[in-house]
């Protein structure tokens, strides 16, 4: 087998992620190399690679669906939003600037294409099939001309393109339709059909209308997924931030603890059960680092933005953020940093993950970032932060509690520590803890540890599950997901898609794209 497919969707979150990591899921199962590729990703969901790159989560884990090593090579352009209106650049994994959303569209991203075909061209030689996986709408008629993720790069390839809808959403049909119908006629010669995701019920009710629409379009219907909780993967995440106070189903689509909280609610292995809150800070990164606890049997995990959402907290957790400073001072403003001393003070487990640690140190020097020069820290941490133009990007390996540790930093901020106990590359002082590493959770005997002392300090009879396998829920989540393109799609005809490209003799929908 080889070949290609880029998966496009209606609109944001329609399932692109998902049904990608399920194609390469189901593939792999097959016997075929695969690999995934998002040639232009919006998040402040990262990853560092072996080689030291930085990629998007989701790509990072479409590669574990294809049981391949993630690559720059996966998600040569990444922007991570630094506000509304501007993002840091980093290409082929490393950063190359700041730029604004004018700048960007302006001339930049469209002078990139280049770089991303050929990026797609070395993994096509590579491997037997790339699943590519587009952003938003292909049928963003104000940005095609500079488009490099969605029909920008089935035309650039010659790649076939299945469009993703979710029909939990309503309008499917339509949105279908209008896609189709605002692309240009080489364009549209590339749409094969769709895919219909998030379909509760009885499926015959549906076939009426998927047949009008093959009617309408003269493209096939490649299958229709079930609704099913739970099923996100390590998603980008755009400018959005998960609500405070929203239930882990409203936003699960963008981590695996949207699996943990929907399935079948575990009792706590001890006595008592852990409560874990995270303080939803501005531009937060890498909030997947809370998963594992999520993960673990009697941990209950939420999102806080208050000070009195900490008070029955046995653990708080500040998590890395694209922006310290403004971090900081939203703490401030909301009295959460007023709640964080008290804490402290009181001998209750508070724990910083890279931009959080940041914060919890004595004093801040970032002419970089915020460039917003010395800036006062919490104080709860013998720390002293300076930002450095350069970013450490780095998979580093450990020791902590007596367990193996493993992580990875990505960070401007480089720490002087000035006391305290030294925990992975930061420190402890009490029940306040610090490190720039991001996943250590994830290594399961460290967590463990980590949690026990958590309980100790916390006065609960809670103990953690012995058997609790990180790693292994992701593998099983992988597998349901290639499950669902396996049951419920039409495999024969996507597997034709893959290999031999669009149908010949695709119909044009009027209008087409504007002039």
């Amino acid at each position: 087998m080889s070949g290609g497919l880029l998966v496009a969707g209606t609109t944001s979150d329609a399932g692109k992620s998902v049904v990608t990591a399920g194609i390469c899921r189901w593939l792999v199962r097959q016997g075929v190399k695969v690999a995934p590729f998002k040639g232009q990703n919006m998040s402040l969901n990262s990853f560092v690679t072996r080689e030291g790159a930085e990629i998007g989560r989701a790509q990072a884990m479409q590669a574990q669906a294809c049981r391949v090593e993630p690559t720059a090579l996966m998600n040569p352009v990444l922007l991570k939003p630094g506000g509304e209106r501007s993002s840091q650049v980093v290409l082929l994994g490393k950063p190359v600037g700041e730029l604004s959303a004018r700048g960007y569209h302006g001339g930049r991203q469209q002078a990139l294409l280049g770089t991303v075909l050929e990026c797609l061209e070395e993994l096509r030689g590579t491997y037997d099939a790339v699943i590519c996986e587009g952003a938003g709408s292909p049928a963003e008629i104000n940005l095609r001309r500079t488009d490099i993720v969605n029909m920008g790069v089935a035309r650039g390839a010659g790649l076939p393109v299945l469009v993703v809808g979710d029909i939990d959403r309503g309008g499917v049909f339509a949105s279908f339709f209008g896609t189709v119908a605002l692309l240009s006629p080489e364009d549209q010669a590339l749409v094969a059909g769709f895919l219909v995701n998030k379909f509760r019920g009885d499926v015959t009710l549906l076939e009426p209308g998927l047949d009008m629409l093959r009617g309408l379009t003269g493209r096939h219907t490649y299958g229709v997924l079930p609704f099913r909780h739970g099923l996100g993967i390590d998603e980008e995440d755009g400018m959005g931030v998960p609500p405070a106070r929203a239930e882990s189903r409203a936003w699960g689509r963008v981590s695996l603890r949207g699996t943990v909280r929907e399935s079948a609610v575990a009792p706590p292995h001890g006595e008592d059960v852990l409560r874990v809150a995270v303080c939803a800070v501005p531009l937060m990164s890498n909030f997947t680092d809370v998963d594992a606890l999520a993960a673990e049997p009697g941990v209950v995990v939420r999102f806080v933005d208050r000070p009195e959402e900490l008070a029955d907290a046995d653990l708080v957790v500040v998590p890395g953020t694209r922006g310290t400073v403004r971090a900081l001072q939203w703490l401030r403003e909301r009295g959460l940093a007023e709640a964080l001393a008290r804490r402290a003070a009181e001998g209750r487990p508070v724990l910083g993950i890279c931009g959080g640690f940041q914060a919890l140190g004595e004093h801040i020097e970032d002419d970089v970032e915020s460039r917003a020069g010395s800036v006062p820290g919490l104080g709860l941490l013998p720390v002293r932060v300076r930002f450095h133009p350069e970013k450490t990007l780095a998979r580093p390996v450990g020791e902590a509690l007596g367990e193996p540790v493993e992580g990875y930093e990505i960070h401007h901020g480089v720490a002087e520590v000035l006391g305290g106990t030294p925990f992975l590359d930061g420190c402890r002082t009490g029940q306040v803890w610090g490190t720039h590493w991001h996943g250590s959770l994830e290594s399961d005997g460290f967590r463990r540890a980590f949690l026990r002392e958590v309980a100790t300090a916390s006065g609960r009879r809670f103990v953690p599950a012995p058997d609790t396998s990180f790693a292994a829920l992701r593998e099983e989540q992988l597998d349901l997901l290639g499950d669902l393109i396996e049951h419920h799609a039409d495999t024969d005809a996507l597997r034709r898609l893959i290999e031999s490209g669009a149908p010949a003799g695709l119909p044009f929908i009027p209008p087409g794209a504007p002039a």
